[in-house]
This record gives structure tokens, sequence and C-alpha cells, in this order.
């Protein structure tokens, strides 16, 4: 139920103070809020004052690390950050989008495995249907997209696992699995691999951790190990190690879909029983008015129909 608010309690209220409360969150430091908002440092200063009046609360407590929130401010950035968007779209006409007029500078979350898969199918969708727009991928995984969204760094994310923080929309837009890739010629492999050739390989591990992952989690409850000899954070980064190396690495079958087609490298299955999981897209909840990114949406469902390398999601 929305709780009906007296007009004349609004009139009271400068919601230029919800703006520098969001400037002070995202940059911890009065000098950078007060640069981001084109301000000057005493009326940061001077707005963050009325702020503390008004919410009783010292809400941001200087330390040596910046400008640190009280419990009472990360109770209240939630809300005051779906508020600004709501209030920011509701002056926005849902058929006001048109692409080709469109100048928006978009900011999309995904690992480099989707950066790979995606990526140039998306901005070249985005070039064709809208020139004046323009498109950065940030790095992001299922760990760190939570945060970007809530603090506006980005505008929509590719994740492989369902975020639980309320506030986000989120919907499962196809499926990925795991291939092999190597050099078929360094290591002699004409068909796929058994275990037992498969384990006797050196590995190369690409992982956000850069120490183990799934394989080695299988591997384990099989009671079987493989000898991991290189570690990788980047996808993009693999290629050089497995061309003209004795080497295997296992990785999301887009990425290898992807990475074989421009480096000769060769795809095989492997050898064990890797779990699908599902690929989500996600974005705040206050977006879904946003008439640009429900568009952007539609270009990345669309890239992955053309691109051909993840599979479409699973009918319930």
């Amino acid at each position: 139920m929305i709780r009906k608010i007296n007009i004349s309690d609004i009139t009271r209220f400068d919601f230029n103070l919800v703006i520098t409360f969001l400037a002070l969150w995202h940059e911890r430091s009065v000098t950078k809020a007060a640069a981001r908002l084109s301000l000057s440092q005493s009326a940061v200063s001077a707005s963050l004052s009325r702020l503390r009046q008004a919410a009783d609360d010292l809400l941001f407590i200087r330390t040596r690390q910046g400008m640190e929130p009280t419990q009472r401010a990360i109770d209240m950035v939630e809300s005051l950050s779906e508020g600004a968007t709501l209030i920011y779209n509701a002056f926005i006409s849902e058929n006001e989008f048109d692409p080709a007029r469109c100048n928006r500078h978009f900011s999309i979350g995904m690992s480099d495995d989707f950066q790979l898969a995606l990526g140039s199918e998306i901005s070249k969708q985005i070039q064709a249907i809208a020139p004046d727009a323009s498109v950065v991928y940030r790095q992001t995984n299922r760990y760190t997209a939570q945060q970007m969204l809530e603090n506006n760094d980005i505008d929509l994310a590719i994740v492989t696992a369902s975020l639980p923080r309320r506030g986000l929309w989120q919907q499962v837009i196809g499926e990925g699995g795991y291939a092999c890739l190597c050099d078929a010629q360094s290591c002699g492999f004409s068909e796929n691999p058994t275990l037992e050739a498969y384990l006797s390989l050196p590995h190369i591990l690409v992982s956000y951790s850069g120490r183990e992952g799934l394989v080695d989690e299988i591997l384990s409850i099989m009671g079987r190990s493989r000898k991991i000899q290189t570690a990788l954070t980047h996808f993009a980064a693999l290629p050089p190690f497995l061309l003209g190396s004795k080497s295997i690495a296992t990785i999301p079958s887009h990425a290898a879909i992807s990475l074989a087609g421009y480096t000769g490298l060769t795809i095989f299955e492997a050898p064990l029983e890797l779990t699908a999981y599902p690929i989500i897209a996600t974005m705040r909840l206050s977006s879904q008015k946003d008439t640009a990114l429900l568009w952007l949406f539609q270009i990345i469902k669309q890239a992955i129909r053309v691109q051909q390398n993840i599979l479409p999601p699973p009918q319930s």
C-alpha cells in the first residue's frame, strides 16, 4: 500500500538533498561529490548538514578511508536511489524513445566471456540502429554486479546466477554449458579426449578467484584431481597459453566457440558431467519504465539469437 504524503510536508523538504546524499554515497568524499555535482565543496557540506538535520543522524562519518555511511544511511540508500529513479522516469514519456535519435551512453556489466561472445554483436546492432548512442562494457560478475547496479555504475548486467537483493528485475535469457579448448595438433587429439587423457594434460584455469573452479569440485567428488599449470582471471588472455602448447582449458562453451572462431584452437566435449547454468539479465526494478534500457535488453536478446553461441533458456 502506498502511503500518501501531505503536500505541505513535501514543500518543506528539498529534494536536491537526495541527489547530494547519493553523490556522497557513491564517492565517499565531500570533495569528489562536489565535483560530481558541479558544486562547491562548501555547498555540499551545507547540504550534508541539512541532511543530517532532516534524518536526525550523522549519515556519513569522516574516517581515514573517507566518508563512511552510518547504519541509518545504509538503511536509507536503496529507497532514495529507487525513489530518485522513479521520479526521473515519471517525467519520461513511455513513447519518447527513438533509437535513431538516441545519444545515450549505456553501461553494461558482464564478464569477459560474455564480452567475447556477445559484445561485438551488441555494439554492431547499436551502431546500426542508434548510431549516436554508445556503450561501455564493465567487467562484472555475479559477485560484483549487485553492488555496481546499486551504485548506478552499470545500467544492466549479464550474470550466471540469480542475485538475492530485492529491488532488482531479473530474467533468464539463456543457458550456459562448458567445453574444452586446446591446440588439437599439439595435444594429439582427433576426437573428444577420455578422462585419463584429459587429466594427463596440464590445465589452464580461468577463474574469478584464480584458484579453482567447477571442474575441480566435480573431480574432487570423483576422488580425482588435475594439474593446474597456469591460472588466469580473463578469458581473452587464454589463446596464447594454448596455441602451440600441450595443455587444455575447460571454459564456458560460448567463450570457447568465440575463441575458436578466430584463433584456430579446437573445441572438444569435456569428459565430465558439468552442470548447465542459467544466463540472467538483471537491472534495477526502478528501471522498468526506462524505455531505452528495455530496448537495450531486446538488443542483447537479439545478439544471442544472431551469435548462436548460447543456448535458449529451457522451457518451463
